[in-house]
């Protein structure tokens, strides 16, 4: 099962996985791919639904 993935979420879970790094400079397009990655590939899990995060 696909579940569609918002920009939001995308944006939401790449915010924190930089942070979590230590915020390195230039480097938004690498994490808004690993965010947008992890998140298709929790939406393809059956019995997973994902939350939304306040951003």
């Amino acid at each position: 099962m696909n579940v569609p993935v918002s920009e939001e979420q995308i944006h939401a879970l790449a915010f924190y996985l930089w942070e979590i790094d230590g915020s390195p400079e230039g480097r938004a397009q690498e994490y808004w791919e690993k965010a947008r990655t992890q998140l298709a590939t929790v939406g393809m899990l059956p019995g997973l639904q994902l939350a939304t995060v306040p951003v």
